[in-house]
C-alpha cells in the first residue's frame, strides 16, 4: 500500500511551502558568416552579465534596456551556459523535486544547438544527463545513502501539429496527457527507457532523435516543425522500512521557433506545420500573462504544449528557460518579441515540493476455521460463568432476602405489575437468545434478509391485486364482444371471426377493408352471367353486422375483357417501353427496368406477362403480385 506524501521546507518549525520564480538566460547568436560579410546592421548587444539592450524602433537614437538572471553573449561556449544556469538546479532532482530546461525563441535563433549541441560542443541535454548519472552513482556509494537505491529512465516525445509522438517507438500517435489525482501530469503508454550509463542514453537518443521532424525553409536548412521533450524521471528507493520513494523529473525542452512565413516561403504542410508552432507559442503567451494576472483560470489545456509545461510554468518544478535571439537587423521583431516574452516569463513564481511516496507493509491476517474459533470461544464462556457463579453466591442468599423485603414494602398492585413486567422480560430473552448468540455480522445478515423478505411479501400482494383488477376488466370486455358478435351473421367467405380465448381481449377497432382478385378460372365461368345482369366493371359486395356500423370486408370482381386488355398492356410495355416508362409500372424501380431492357436486348420480347420470373431477383410470388397490382392500376384509371 502506497501513501502519497508532499513534503515543503520547513522553516522555524512551521510548515512553509518553499518557492522559486523562473529564472530567464539570453543567449545571443553569433553572427552568420553571410550577414558578416554583406554588412548587416546588429540591433543588439549585451551591456554586462546580466543586462542588454536593442535599439528602440520608433526611435532609432535610443535603446531599451532588459535585466535578466543571466546573459551570454555572442562569444560564450557551451558549457558556460550549462554551467551558469542549468547545472545547479541538477542536485533538486535526488531530493524527489522537479525541473524543467527549456529553449525559446524565433527560428535560426539557434534552439536545438544549445539544447543538443553537436559531437565536439556537446549542449545541455547530453551534459545534463551525464552530470545526473554520475550525481546517481556517487550519491548511491556514500556511507549516508547505502541505504538507498537509484534508478534512472528517460522518455522522449515531440508535438507535431498538436500531436504527441513517441520518439522511441514512433508507432505510438497520438497519445493522450492526462493527470492523476496528486495533479500530476503524465502520458500514458509512453515508453520508458532505463539507462545505466551515458552509452545507453546516447543508443536511444541519438536513433530517437531521427524520428524527429526536421525540414528546410529560406532561414535554416534544418528547421524543427515540432516541440520536443526529453523527460529525464529519477527514482530514489529506501531498502529498509519505511521504504520511502522520492521521484524527481527533469524535463528538457526543445521548441520549435516562431515563423514569419513571409519570409521562410513555407508551402503547403510546411504552412500547416508553421500555423500549428505559431498556435501553441500564442497559448503558451497567454498562459504566461495569465499567470502574471492571477486569473483564476490558466489556459494550460488549450494546447498541448502548455499541458506539458504545467508543472514548469506556476507549478511544482525549479524551471530555466533560454532565450535565443538573433543580432542581426532583419530579426529585429522577432528578437523584441523573444525579450518581451522572457521578461514576462521571469515573474511566474513556482512552488516546487519533494514527491514521496511511502511503502506500507501489512501483515497478513491469519482466519482460522469457526469450529476452531467457536470452541475456545465457549470455552471460555463457560469459565466466566462458573467463575460468576462463584464469586456470587456467598451473596446469593443475602441478596435474595433483601429483594423479598423490598417487594414486601410495596404496594401489592406495584408489586403484580413488576412480577408480570418480570415473567414477558424472561420469555422474550428466551425467544430471542438464539439470535443473540451468534456473531454480530450473521445476526445483521440475518435481520437484513428478514425485511427484504418482508418487503417481497408486501409487493408480490400488490402485484397479485393488480392483476386479479385487470383480469376482472377483461372478462368485462369478453363478455361485452361476446353479446355483440352474437347478433351479428357474417359470410364466412369474406371475413373471418378472431379468436376467441379466455385470456384474449378482442378489439373493437374497424376491420381492415379486404379487396380480392379473382382467379382467370373464376372469370371464365361467370363471364356470361356478368354480361348477362349488366353488372358493372366492378361490383363491391358489402356486409355489415345489423344494428351496427362496422364494414367487415368486401369483394372486386373484374371482367375478363379487361383483365385481358390490362395483360396486353403490360406485355406490350415490358416489350417496347423505355426505362423511364418501364419504372411507371407498379414494383418496378429503376434497377429491374434496366434488368428488364437488358434481358430483352440478349433474349427478345417476353411471350408473356409471367416470363418476369426468369430475371435475377424476381420470383414467381412477385410475379403474380407484380401483375395483380398493374392491373387493379389500369382498371381503376
Amino acid at each position: 500500500m502506497a501513501k502519497r506524501v508532499s513534503l515543503m521546507d520547513y522553516h522555524g518549525g512551521n510548515k512553509k511551502a518553499s518557492t522559486a520564480r523562473v529564472r530567464v538566460a539570453v543567449r545571443l547568436r553569433p553572427y552568420m558568416d553571410k550577414e558578416e560579410v554583406n554588412g548587416k546592421r546588429l540591433c543588439v548587444r549585451g551591456l554586462d552579465s546580466q543586462s542588454l539592450e536593442i535599439v528602440n524602433w520608433r526611435n532609432q537614437l535610443e535603446t531599451m534596456h532588459y535585466q535578466f538572471d543571466a546573459f551570454y553573449g555572442n562569444d560564450s561556449t557551451q558549457r558556460e551556459v550549462y554551467t551558469g544556469s542549468v547545472y545547479p538546479i541538477l542536485s533538486k532532482l535526488l531530493i524527489g523535486q522537479n525541473a524543467s530546461v527549456f529553449a525559446y525563441g524565433p527560428t535560426g535563433a539557434g534552439k536545438t544547438h544549445t539544447m543538443q549541441g553537436s559531437p565536439g560542443q556537446p549542449g545541455i541535454i547530453p551534459r545534463a544527463v551525464r552530470d545526473l548519472l554520475q550525481m546517481a552513482r556517487a550519491a548511491s556509494s556514500t556511507a549516508d545513502d547505502e541505504t538507498w537505491t537509484y534508478s534512472i529512465t528517460m522518455s522522449y516525445v515531440e508535438i507535431y501539429q498538436e500531436k504527441v509522438m513517441d520518439l522511441l517507438e514512433p508507432k505510438n500517435k497520438d497519445l493522450p496527457i492526462r493527470e492523476d489525482k496528486d495533479h500530476n501530469i503524465l502520458i500514458p503508454g509512453l515508453t520508458q527507457k532505463t539507462i545505466n550509463t551515458f552509452a545507453d542514453f546516447d543508443e536511444h537518443f541519438m536513433l530517437a532523435s531521427q524520428n524527429r521532424t526536421v525540414a528546410s525553409t529560406k532561414l535554416n536548412d534544418r528547421s524543427s516543425r515540432s516541440h520536443a521533450v526529453l523527460l529525464i524521471k529519477v527514482q530514489k528507493n529506501q531498502q529498509v522500512v519505511p521504504y520511502r520513494q522520492l521521484t524527481g523529473k527533469l524535463y528538457l525542452i526543445d521548441l520549435a521557433g516562431s515563423e514569419d512565413n513571409r519570409r521562410t516561403g513555407n508551402q503547403g504542410i510546411r504552412l500547416k506545420e508553421s500555423g500549428a508552432i505559431n498556435s501553441s507559442l500564442f497559448t503558451l503567451s497567454k498562459v504566461v500573462d495569465a499567470l502574471n494576472q492571477g486569473l483564476p483560470r490558466i489556459p494550460y489545456r488549450d494546447s498541448k504544449l502548455t499541458r506539458l509545461l504545467q508543472d514548469s510554468l506556476g507549478g511544482s518544478a525549479h524551471s530555466v528557460m533560454i532565450t535565443n535571439i538573433a543580432p542581426e537587423e532583419k530579426y529585429y521583431f522577432d528578437t523584441l518579441t523573444a525579450l518581451n516574452f522572457a521578461a514576462k516569463s521571469k515573474q511566474i513564481i513556482n512552488k516546487p515540493f519533494c514527491q514521496e511516496s511511502t511503502q506500507v507493509t501489512v501483515q497478513p491476517t491469519m482466519k482460522r476455521p469457526r469450529d476452531d474459533v467457536e470452541a475456545p470461544t465457549a470455552s471460555r464462556q463457560r469459565k466466566k460463568s462458573k467463575t460468576e457463579d462463584n464469586e456470587e453466591s456467598p451473596n446469593s442468599s443475602a441478596n435474595a432476602t433483601q429483594y423479598k423485603l423490598n417487594l414486601a414494602s410495596l404496594d401489592p398492585a406495584v408489586v403484580e405489575r413488576l412480577l408480570k413486567l418480570d415473567k414477558i422480560l424472561t420469555e422474550k430473552s428466551i425467544k430471542d437468545a438464539q439470535l443473540l448468540s451468534t456473531p454480530k455480522r450473521e445476526r445483521m445478515a440475518l435481520l437484513k434478509k428478514w425485511e427484504e423478505s418482508q418487503v417481497e411479501i408486501e409487493r408480490l400482494k400488490e402485484r397479485q391485486k393488480e392483476l386479479e383488477q385487470k383480469a376482472m376488466v377483461a372478462e368485462s370486455r369478453l363478455e361485452k364482444s361476446d353479446n355483440s358478435l352474437s347478433d351479428c351473421s357474417v359470410n364466412e367467405s369474406t371475413f373471418r371471426a378472431p379468436l376467441r380465448g379466455r385470456n384474449r381481449i378482442t378489439s373493437t377497432a374497424k376491420a381492415k377493408k379486404i379487396v380480392r382478385v379473382l382467379p382467370l378460372q373464376d372469370h371464365n365461368r361467370q363471364q356470361n352471367a356478368i354480361l348477362e345482369e349488366g353488372l358493372p366493371v366492378i361490383e363491391k359486395k358489402k356486409s355489415k353486422c345489423t344494428g351496427s356500423e362496422n364494414e367487415l370486408g368486401w369483394e372486386v370482381n373484374i371482367r375478363t375483357d379487361l383483365l385481358q386488355t390490362s395483360r396486353e398492356k403490360i406485355l406490350n410495355l415490358l416489350n417496347a417501353g423505355s426505362v423511364k416508362e418501364l419504372k411507371s409500372l407498379q414494383k418496378i424501380g429503376d434497377k429491374k427496368a434496366k434488368l428488364i431492357v437488358g434481358w430483352r436486348e440478349v433474349n427478345g420480347p417476353f411471350k408473356s406477362v409471367e416470363d418476369l420470373s426468369s430475371l435475377d431477383g424476381m420470383s414467381v410470388k412477385l410475379v403474380s403480385s407484380f401483375i395483380k397490382a398493374n392491373i387493379m392500376t389500369m382498371v381503376a384509371s
